[in-house]
């Protein structure tokens, strides 16, 4: 019995039965095998037998072609679809023919980097000079590498901080630079993609000023605008490579939706408990299986819940299913790995920011615990299954999110509907700034610079030599601050103040902008961080710095209540919605910090109210806003009083369904709703971008908002609750703590945005 057929028992069993709301076969495909134009060369062909590949599958040959010609490239196939030999194989062919070119590759983590560097030493090529280059690579290394290396695999900050800022030290190294590789193109996004594409502009620009004009191969999971991404991040033209060539084992998709147990509340079985049962019955059926969770805490729970099930059966199956999740010491993390390869564990649970760098060959079926946020994830994490040939299965596990529950009544969406647009906007001012304060330092600014960096260069230009930071001299821009400025410019926030996050070892475990500290790492904040929980112990206001505790252990996380008032600065375009308008433009938000709740995650009780004093934050972004006129809500039954609970209600849910129309997560953007906003004069709702200056999350919400308002109806109005609950719309990051919210209100208001619909 495959995985697939024990998912049909499953659905049979009157104990699971109606949980199973979506099955779908994705059938089996056939390897398509192309040559390249130019046949490669014999040693390169004879290595690539060695390596148990006999031709190349259409996408690589496709790949391999353009990148010989110097065509810049995106390659977008599913995973385990042989992406690293589209840019291994013309790599590996220049070495062999004794070419001088160099290639950096530039991958998102060190984990990802250091596999890649494994994968390319095993060509056993001479004369391939491949070493890793980031923050934990000793001095005598880095000197070995800039003098010696072809091939440097580094990251985005080492980039930027490491190489960049010391181009004079790689000069060799660029003027020979032919292939730039940059790897999971489809997590650039939003502010750190915005000042990742400023970054390879600097590395264009400094290529340049060597002599050099590399071409680019970025390798993305499927997405709606790889080559749009890709054009955008790297200033080039981008040619898509989307035809996936290699073959693909059966597959079953299924939809899992748990059991609802109060049906006035909307409150349904535990996820954890769900998924446990699930990574249970297969492994008790025989299949080994991954069980994704989106916290540590949960893939210790998910791992008990199902060793306590197995238990039952007295076979000793229990004692093969194990947690894998950060914080495991390396020897543990070794020994886990080697015993899933060889069969020992059947059964995993792993927290889904884990990135498990391991042989998941064997793997027949895969548990996702929630929806992970987009659709690439989804396919992401359901491509560790299936890939020794046999049938495989992938089960999403429904969470409370409002995401998760739309595509739990619309279950055929998950294949049908494209993936998401990803978007970036390397014009924010304030990356700009600081990007080009960094491009001054490396090499003199001129007007020709404005094709790396855009129309806005010489308004940028003007604000720094006012800050004393560009001298002129003549007729270009040189730095004159008194320190490099790339140490400063942290590439994954969107302010120039960046909080420090530090556990009580002294170890920074993550960072998080100024524009957002207060709500995300208030003293007393339960924050996640890849999957581990900590505790805000202390925020450092001078320093910067937020000190950590554990807090692992607890069933508890943490609600801020803030005061936000909003204003519009400009409003750029406006555009009927219905028997509403929406507009876009700037707005500045204004504010503070109150309190936070504590609330136990078990039972969702509120364990107590905290107080807070912290300064009010001011915060100019891109918004796009929503306005009815009152007479038009009263007529759709919504009175007066009614008003302030509606608007907060359609806010929420707008939100929450936001990330089904662009990759973003329902953290990168806030709300703010009110009856009557003193400029519009109406009710409004606004949406806006919750990093300084804009992601382009907003521009994208203005573009699809009569669907985006279409699916919110859907979503609210099919939600089973009566009067509103985490799977339409209330919102874990409510500054009101969900107070003031009308669901019947906001079907009325969404179904005025939705009458477009009716008159298309």
């Amino acid at each position: 019995m495959d995985a697939g057929a024990t998912l049909d028992a499953l659905a049979a069993d009157p104990a699971t039965a109606g949980r199973l709301v979506h099955r779908e076969t994705i059938p089996a495909r056939a390897a398509r095998h192309a040559e390249p134009c130019e046949p490669l060369h014999e040693e390169v062909r004879a290595r690539l037998r060695a390596r148990g590949v006999d031709r190349l599958y259409t996408h690589q040959a496709a790949a391999v072609d353009r990148l010989r010609d110097g065509r810049s490239v995106v390659v977008a196939t599913g995973t385990a679809s042989g992406k690293s030999l589209c840019y291994q194989v013309p790599i590996v062919e220049s070495v062999v023919r004794a070419n001088r070119d160099t290639a950096l590759l530039v991958f998102p983590t060190k984990a990802l980097a250091q596999d890649q560097l494994r994968s390319l030493r095993s060509w056993l090529v001479p004369g391939l000079r491949a070493v890793t280059y980031d923050g934990d690579t000793d001095t005598d290394a880095r000197a070995w590498a800039r003098k010696h290396a072809n091939v440097v695999l580094t990251n985005p900050e080492m980039l930027h901080v490491g190489i960049l800022p010391a181009h004079k030290r790689w000069a060799t190294f660029l003027m020979r630079l032919r292939y730039v590789v940059v790897d999971e193109l489809h997590t650039l996004r939003g502010i750190f993609g915005s000042h990742v594409a400023h970054v390879l502009r600097r590395l264009r620009r400094v290529c340049e000023h060597y002599g050099a004009s590399p071409a680019f191969c970025f390798a993305s999971a499927t997405i709606g605008n790889p080559g749009e991404l890709a054009a955008a991040l790297c200033g080039l033209d981008v040619e898509e490579i989307d035809d996936d060539g290699s073959p693909r084992a059966e597959r079953v998709l299924a939809c899992w939706q748990r059991p609802l147990v109060d049906p006035h509340s909307g409150a349904r079985a535990s996820a954890n408990a769900e998924t446990a049962e699930l990574l249970a019955r297969f492994v008790r059926a025989g299949h080994q299986t991954l069980a994704f969770t989106r916290s540590r805490r949960g893939a210790e729970l998910v791992a008990q819940y199902a060793r306590r099930r197995l238990a039952e059966d007295g076979v000793g199956l229990d004692e093969r299913v194990a947690a894998y999740r950060a914080g495991y010491l390396p020897e543990e993390r070794r020994a886990l790995e080697r015993a899933l390869s060889a069969g020992e564990i059947v059964g995993v649970a792993a927290t889904n920011a884990l990135e498990l760098g391991i042989d998941v060959g064997g793997l027949d079926a895969v548990v996702l615990n929630g929806f992970p946020g987009t659709l690439a994830s989804m396919w992401q994490q359901a491509g560790r299954a299936g890939r020794a040939g046999r049938r495989s299965a992938a089960v999403l596990v429904a969470g409370d999110d409002q995401l998760d529950q739309w595509y739990a009544r619309h279950p055929a969406e998950l294949t049908r509907r494209p993936p998401e647009r990803a978007v970036v906007n390397p014009s924010n001012p304030f990356v700009m700034r600081a990007q080009v304060a960094c491009a001054a330092h490396e090499l003199p600014l001129t007007p020709q610079d404005e094709r790396w960096f855009g129309d806005g260069l010489d308004e940028t230009v003007r604000e720094l030599v006012h800050a004393d930071l560009l001298r002129p001299r003549g007729g270009r821009m040189f730095w004159a601050g008194e320190r490099p400025p790339a140490p400063a410019v942290g590439l994954r926030t969107g302010s120039s103040v960046e909080y420090r996050l530090v556990d009580p070892d002294g170890q920074t475990v993550g960072t998080v902008d100024e524009a957002r500290v207060f709500t995300a790492a208030h003293p007393g904040a339960v924050y996640l961080h890849q999957g581990r929980q900590f505790r805000v112990r202390v925020l450092d206001t001078r320093d910067h710095v937020a000190g950590l505790e554990p807090y692992d252990d607890a069933d508890e996380y943490t609600q801020p209540r803030t005061d936000t008032d909003i204003t519009i600065v400009a409003e750029d375009r406006r555009a009927p919605l219905g028997a509403c308008v929406a507009h876009l433009g700037t707005v500045e938000v204004r504010d503070q910090v109150v309190a936070y709740q504590r609330r136990r995650i078990s039972t969702n009780e509120t364990i107590e109210i905290c107080g807070l004093d912290l300064p009010e934050r001011t915060l100019r972004t891109r918004a796009s806003w929503y306005t009815v006129a009152p007479a038009v809500l009263a007529a759709a039954g919504v009175e007066t009083a009614r008003v302030i609970g509606t608007v907060h209600a359609a806010e929420h849910g707008l939100i929450g369904m936001l990330p089904l129309f662009t990759i973003c997560d329902r953290w990168d953007v806030g709300g703010v709703s009110m009856a009557m906003h003193p400029q519009t004069g109406e009710p409004t709702i606004f949406v806006y971008d919750g990093y300084p200056g804009g992601a382009g999350i907003a521009e994208l919400a203005f573009g699809a908002a009569p669907e985006h308002a279409r699916a919110t109806l859907r979503l609210v109005t099919q939600c089973p609750c009566d009067d509103g609950c985490p799977s339409c719309v209330q919102s874990p990051k409510c500054g009101n703590w969900n107070e003031y919210l009308d669901k019947a209100g906001a079907v009325a208001l969404l179904g005025l945005m939705d009458r477009v619909a009716a008159r298309a």
